[in-house]
């Protein structure tokens, strides 16, 4: 149950950042805003929060998980936002920038997603006395 919870909170990240990107500002489909994100959803989560948030330090190095597992999320993020947006709309300019702010803002959304992960789902609280910013 608490894998669910943590998806569903990082589909509505994405969701509302993908439609406010791509359906608000570039005028896309909602719908394929949508699905979008529902991809970058289970991709993310199985890749970048459960395979290299895990293992990209041991659990006393929060910080250089957390940064190393963003930067692949914006990575990961970029890529299948931009992969999956021009095969919808085709690669022009506008797909590229919605697919490059859209990450940047979703990897920023990470970093705290992150924490919420540690604290609730993976239960590694073994070093929140080393980071102050764990607890805020």
């Amino acid at each position: 149950m608490k894998h669910v919870k943590a998806l569903i909170l990082k589909f509505v990240m994405s969701a509302v950042v993908l439609g406010i990107v791509f359906t608000g500002i570039y005028n896309y489909d909602f719908s394929d805003s949508i699905l979008i994100g529902l991809v970058l959803t289970v991709a993310a989560y199985a890749l970048g929060d459960l395979l290299v948030y895990r293992n990209a330090a041991d659990d006393s190095d929060y910080k250089k998980r957390n940064i190393v597992a963003t930067i692949s999320d914006l990575i990961l993020s970029f890529l299948v936002i931009w992969i999956m947006g021009a095969s919808f709309f085709g690669n022009t300019i506008t797909v590229i920038q919605a697919s490059v702010v859209s990450a940047i803002v979703i990897a920023v959304g990470e970093w705290f997603f992150h924490k919420y992960l540690d604290k609730h789902v993976l239960k590694t609280d073994n070093y929140k006395h080393t980071d102050a910013t764990y607890n805020k």
